[in-house]
């Protein structure tokens, strides 16, 4: 069974990292992904694009003379910034191996300018599995706040997406929404097919009002589960499906939750579907979206 349709099954596990509170995190997580799928793992740190000082029109408001020198210190800081901006990255990619070999792993790391859509989108063609933080440097750690830069990255990436929780714990218990949709169909296929759920425990839930269509879906899905060697339990529950499955997460101790990126009421080009959302926003758990 192919297990990701639109990924790179020799690819590598590429974690994007940053100074959040997130890093140590993402490296673990992406270590233990690594592992599962006995993939390379890589660990990307993107600057900014511009760091340069902003440009400022000096014509007419220095005295001859003294305008050139104050440009030519601005451009000598800049400089200076920019070779600063580099150690700095360096450095936590070091930071960062670091944190990954608690998991075992010997990651590589790649510093690159830029935006980090568009740097992920160019290593895009060799990776197997993204890993990111729910938030990033800029963000905040205020919980409800979802990162800007990951709603990005989920929106353009065709790869599946690990969003990492705010810490890092042995996952052995992993619950998988199921709604029906289109994505959340692929999803009971990465499940079924990918190394990375070898060994755990899964749950396949579905909120629903109830009815013969819905129960059919369930079990269909299970039984492809149950096909492919996976012994899932098959539950449906009724309710807000935030809320729903919030609460059945931390009651069932699951260390996964997996989804697809997109729901029923799927907004193909602007935003992220509604429930995935909010699951992402208010998860406690690492959860995998699936394209």
């Amino acid at each position: 069974m192919n297990e990701f349709p639109t990924t790179n099954p020799h690819g590598k596990v590429l974690a994007a990292i940053d100074e959040s509170a997130y890093t140590e995190s993402v490296c673990r997580h992406a270590a233990w992904a690594a592992a599962k799928l006995d993939a390379p793992l890589e660990l990307v740190h993107v600057l900014d694009r511009d760091l340069r000082s902003p440009a400022v029109d000096l014509t007419g408001n220095l005295v001859l003379g003294t305008s050139e020198a104050l440009l030519a210190e601005l451009a000598d800081l800049d400089e200076r910034r920019g070779r600063l901006a580099q150690e700095r990255g360096r450095l936590l990619l070091e930071q960062a191996r670091n944190f990954a070999a608690k998991e075992g792993a010997d990651a590589t790391t790649l510093l690159r300018h830029g935006g980090l859509v568009d740097v992920l989108g160019e290593q895009e063609p060799g990776v197997r599995l993204f890993v990111l933080g729910k938030r990033g440097e800029r963000d905040g750690f205020a919980r409800g706040h979802l990162g800007s830069q990951l709603e990005r990255v989920v929106r353009a990436a065709r790869r599946p997406v690990l969003v990492a929780a705010g810490g890092f714990r042995p996952i052995r218990r992993a619950l998988l929404a199921f709604d029906g949709s289109p994505t959340a169909r692929k999803a009971v296929g990465v499940v079924a097919g990918s190394p990375l759920f070898d060994g755990l425990q899964l749950q396949l839930v579905m909120v629903a009002h109830g009815g013969e269509a819905e129960d059919g879906l369930l079990e269909s899905a299970r039984r492809e589960l149950s096909g492919a060697g996976r012994d899932a339990t098959a539950v449906r529950l009724s309710g807000d499906p935030e809320e729903v499955i919030s609460e059945y997460v931390a009651e069932q101790g699951i260390d996964l939750l997996v989804m697809g990126a997109y729901g029923r009421s799927r907004i193909r080009q602007l935003i992220v579907g509604s429930t995935t959302t909010a699951m992402l926003r208010s998860a406690s758990v690492p959860v995998l979206l699936v394209r």
